[in-house]
């Protein structure tokens, strides 16, 4: 099918995201919290235009059994996902939805998995004269700018050339990042051994070698373990020099904090009524508190509707998201408004082990009302009470268990050539080539995403299409190869993508309208023969434009066929167009899409994000593009019952 060969893909690989475990003045990101839906069994196909791309239509497989979204309706009744529905398959957003959309712009950050890196070393380079080095390692993280950051110091380890370090080193791994360190390794001198490490002054210390890397090239690594080739220099190995300087090994592990998950189910009695003619419609929104600033949403429940005893489904939450069992927890009970301005009813604080201990005694817990403020601050306790009717603790799959298990994420991009883009021989086109080497839009957004993806495709041969131009030859294409191929749209790696583009701009001839539907499709139909043939792959499309879509209508439909799918789409906006229809096809405000038949997507699948939007040092565009990634990557895995060992 469009030359995407057959192809054995059983590498090892491995991953997990959060936060990255840094000065929060240097680097800052976030990995939203994302609700488990699975869609009841429908079919539906994807339909692709004839041209040299794709010209046949598939059936999509949907074997995701039945189940049931988080939406409640009229005391408590559920709303089903996956097929026709009532006002959230008219497009509208349900009380849980924009219950998401009000905790994200609170901050809620509820995916993350810490990572423990360890260290040993083999061959290195004796520098003293009677007895062996005495090495120490440190570990630095590169900037954007490209400025080092220290983030450790290992313990020294004594008349040693091969020696095996304790102390470990805690980060936190950021999918969306490119997170590179350099490992420098010193032999520290006789007379500052009794020194604490971080006092050690490293221009007194005799340089061992030096060695760098990303945290993804070690986490998809065989076993999680790399050796790294130590250089006296930058650019300057062993094998250029007279003397070995011997190899450092990295091993990685995930911290068993990032797996364990504790299952809780809340309930009330007797809350206190916010409305004026009917019961409350009330949430939970549970929060760890943090030293400074306001405390920062972890989970919440859904919305129930006229309900003063409401009984909620369960709630998950790891330890690591909240620190510890011992952290202090505030769980508050709000009356859910359509404007977003929810009434507060009564709130706690506790931390999980209270809850525990509240669910082994039976017995429920008043919910209290701050009233004043200052000095006159008071805490009313109210008749409303909470109580914990289930606490167990499990351990589950996380992103980087998915991937060791030999899942992959495959990239794709699609390129706008229509002609509002400006001929790219003129300075303001926004595909004009810069002899100065400065990146166009296009190539920038190629660059990011592909970097941070590459890592975890194992041949990094890459689907690329261009669309809205008229190739040599052939009448307008809205989804043609990219390598001017009529047989295969692979390219080889990153540069693969640029040469083809460059050679693209040149060899076509840019025209309209704007349509994203034929190159969805596209990526739906390998997706699907993927998914057909059981292999471990999720797809990620990266579509880069500077214009409004003209078939919403079109492009709604192949989403929504796509969201039962193991695929993923980005979307960059270039230029100045106004993308308010785009951001429509980004579930982050809650608005489900639906089809032309009514069908609604079973899961949020696009990411959205305007170039002119994302300001240099604050936050780079593949940090916006990527950082619900994993989330929905998970999501996927977890309606459709798939485990790491398990065949997809």
């Amino acid at each position: 099918m469009n030359g995407v060969k057959t192809r054995d893909r059983s590498s090892t690989w491995k991953n997990t995201v959060g936060p990255i475990s840094l000065p929060r003045s240097r680097f800052f990101s976030s990995s939203l919290f994302f609700l488990l839906k699975s869609p009841p069994s429908s079919s539906s196909s994807v339909n692709s235009p004839s041209n040299d791309c794709l010209c046949f239509s598939i059936h999509l497989l949907s074997d995701m059994g039945s189940c049931w979204s988080d939406g409640s309706y009229g005391g408590g009744g559920m709303v089903g996902v996956g097929g026709t529905s009532s006002s959230a398959a008219a497009g509208f957003a349900s009380p849980n939805d924009a219950v998401d959309y009000y905790l994200k712009s609170r901050g809620y950050n509820g995916l993350f998995s810490q990572i423990e890196l360890s260290f040993s070393a083999s061959n290195l380079r004796d520098r003293d004269v009677i007895s062996k080095s005495d090495a120490m390692v440190v570990v630095y993280i590169k900037g954007r700018d490209g400025t080092l950051a220290e983030l450790f110091r290992t313990e020294v380890v004594l008349n040693s050339l091969n020696p095996k370090w304790i102390k470990k080193l805690t980060i936190g791994y950021q999918f969306e990042i490119v997170q590179t360190l350099l490992f420098r390794l010193y032999d520290i001198d006789t007379q500052f051994q009794n020194s604490r490490e971080e006092l050690l002054k490293l221009d007194e210390q005799q340089f061992l070698g030096e060695a760098t890397c990303t945290l993804s090239e070690i986490i998809t690594k065989s076993n999680r373990t790399i050796a790294l080739e130590l250089m006296h220099k930058e650019g300057v190995t062993a094998q250029t020099q007279t003397q070995n300087h011997g190899k450092l090994i990295v091993h990685a592990e995930e911290s068993l904090a990032s797996k364990t998950m504790t299952e809780i189910v809340f309930r009330c009695l007797n809350l206190e009524s916010m409305d004026h003619f009917t019961k409350s419609d009330p949430f939970l929104v549970i929060s760890k508190i943090v030293e400074h600033g306001a405390p920062i949403p972890v989970s919440k429940t859904e919305v129930l509707r006229n309900d003063a005893n409401p009984l909620w489904k369960p709630v998950c939450l790891s330890v690591q998201q909240v620190g510890s069992k011992e952290s202090p927890l505030v769980i508050e009970c709000l009356d859910f408004n359509g404007n977003g301005n929810h009434s507060l009813i009564g709130k706690i604080q506790k931390s999980l082990s209270d809850l525990e201990k509240l669910h082994l005694s039976g017995q429920g817990i008043n919910l209290f009302l701050p009233t004043g403020v200052g000095h006159k601050h008071e805490d009313r306790a109210l008749k409303s009470q909470l109580f914990v009717d289930k606490f167990t603790e499990t351990v589950q799959h996380t992103f980087l268990e998915y991937l060791a298990s030999g899942f992959e994420l495959n990239f794709m991009v699609a390129i706008d050539f229509t002609a509002s883009n400006g001929n790219p021989r003129l300075p303001d086109s926004l595909h004009y080539i810069d002899p100065t080497g400065r990146l166009n839009a296009y190539q920038r957004a190629i660059v990011e995403v592909g970097e941070v993806l590459q890592f975890y495709d194992s041949d990094k041969r890459f689907p690329a299409w261009g669309f809205g131009a008229r190739p040599i030859d052939i009448p307008v294409s809205h989804c043609f190869n990219l390598n001017g191929s009529s047989t295969y749209c692979e390219v080889d790696g990153i540069q693969g993508i640029m040469n083809a583009y460059n050679g693209a701009l040149f060899n076509v001839s840019f025209a309209g309208p704007t349509l994203f539907g034929p190159v969805i499709n596209a990526a739906a139909t390998i997706a699907s023969e993927s998914l057909a043939q059981n292999a471990r792959r999720y797809y990620v499309l990266l579509i880069i434009t500077d214009g409004v879509i003209t078939d919403l209508q079109e492009t709604r439909d192949a989403l929504v066929s796509a969201s039962d799918l193991p695929l993923s789409i980005l979307i960059v906006g270039v230029g100045g167009a106004d993308y308010k229809e785009m951001e429509v096809l980004d579930g982050d405000k809650g608005e489900r899409l639906e089809s032309s038949s009514g069908r609604v997507a079973s899961r949020d699948i696009v990411q959205f994000v305007a170039l002119r939007d994302i300001q240099y040092g604050e936050v780079s565009v593949v940090e916006a593009l990527l950082a619900e990634l994993p989330s929905q990557f998970l999501t996927y895995m977890r309606n459709r019952n798939i485990t790491p060992t398990s065949s997809s």
